[in-house]
């Protein structure tokens, strides 16, 4: 089964640390001004809906409060396990398109699954109690005004992976023996070690950019089990 996400440092990103142990980018330790840098990611709209948001006091409930508990924390494991679970085709040639194709397609899937949970998990939270309404406030807010630049930074990563590819198979020229035919032509039997070993960087890539971008909801979902604790 796929790991479970789990928090290692709230300082760090587990992306950036598989991206900086493949040397596609650098490594930075985290700066002290974190609300200058969160500021030039905010336009002045979103920076006075947020302000208001803060200013608010507590936001009642959408409705007189859940009848239940609902387990966003099974959900969520669902979820991230379905989008976990990835199995790369073996390309016919040592060509990087079809892994490019294969990374943009899972991201889609992501894209297309979590976003939609995530405004789940705000829904549940703004009806559950005034402190969890507020804290689904803040985060529409922030996903709203930082949603395109997320989607703009992760789109990066294919090319970046498009590097990787290369310097693994400059590292790995082909056998003297080899010929045209079987240099291009590639079975699960014929892959070279360089192959599979690129397979298996960019799965991991992927799931870090997966927990990434689970990493709001599941604050959210945190948040919401310390008010709403599991019965004994």
């Amino acid at each position: 089964m796929p790991r479970a996400l789990t928090r290692k440092n709230f300082h760090s990103s587990n992306l950036i640390r598989v991206l900086s142990d493949l040397a596609l980018v650098e490594a930075c330790e985290p700066g002290t001004a974190f609300a200058e840098d969160l500021a030039q990611w905010l336009n002045l709209d979103d920076a006075i809906t947020l302000h208001a948001v803060l200013a608010a006091g507590a936001t009642p409930p959408s409705r007189s409060g859940a009848s239940e508990k609902t387990n966003l924390t099974e959900q969520f494991t669902r979820l991230r396990d379905g989008l976990a679970t990835v199995d790369w085709p073996v390309p016919a040639t040592a060509s990087y398109e079809p892994y490019r194709r294969a990374y943009s397609a899972h991201q889609r899937d992501m894209e297309a699954s979590l976003r939609p949970f995530r405004l789940q998990v705000r829904e549940v939270l703004a009806r559950t109690s005034p402190t969890l309404a507020k804290l689904a406030a803040l985060d529409a807010v922030f996903d709203k005004s930082l949603c395109e630049r997320e989607r703009q930074l992760l789109s990066t990563l294919p090319a970046l992976l498009a590097k990787r590819f290369e310097r693994l198979r400059q590292a790995h020229p082909p056998a003297p023996a080899d010929t045209p035919d079987t240099v291009n032509s590639l079975s699960p039997e014929t892959s070279p070690a360089w192959l599979t070993r690129f397979g298996q960087e960019m799965q991991a890539v992927l799931l870090a950019e997966l927990d990434a971008r689970l990493e709001p909801t599941l604050g959210l979902i945190e948040a919401y089990n310390l008010e709403m604790p599991q019965p004994s």
